[in-house]
């Protein structure tokens, strides 16, 4: 019944405060929480091995993936290996990765993170943001990865 709801696809990404090196992962739950203060939020499963690295970041990147990224959710998507391998980005202003071809990305903090089931919710205080590139946003739906035909 949920797969029938389609929703848009983040990075969630940051520097490993351990390695120096970007790590991120992919969500499809991500929402706007608050206007005053700026808040977000996005859940992760408790399974992830990545959420652990990430959670220890100061600042985290969430990018809004665009339609061409495809490739790029799947590889951070897998658990294990280098998850940038070939994945070109720049910097926020407090240096987490902003994915290239990302439509906006929003830099932010984590405030609080809630159990959910199988999942936590994390819910973030938004730093600073921007429009990244024009174009189409990468949709998730039934299971599978689309577009948006408008």
């Amino acid at each position: 019944m949920l797969g029938h709801f389609a929703t848009g696809v983040v990075a969630i990404t940051a520097i490993d405060p351990t390695t120096g090196l970007p790590t991120g992962l992919a969500a499809n739950s991500f929402t706007s929480v608050s206007l005053e203060p700026a808040l977000v939020a996005f859940c992760v499963a408790h399974t992830s091995t990545t959420w652990p690295t990430l959670s220890q970041a100061d600042h985290l990147c969430i990018n809004v993936l665009s339609e061409p990224q495809t490739a790029v959710c799947k590889q951070l998507a897998v658990k294990g290996g280098d998850k940038f391998a070939g994945v070109a980005w720049t910097t926020s202003p407090e240096g987490t990765p902003v994915l290239d071809g990302a439509l906006a990305w929003l830099e932010v903090s984590i405030e609080a993170e809630y159990p959910a089931g199988d999942h936590k919710i994390i819910v973030a205080r938004v730093h600073s943001l921007d429009i990244h590139h024009d174009g189409e946003p990468l949709v998730f739906y039934q299971g599978r990865y689309g577009r948006f035909d408008g």
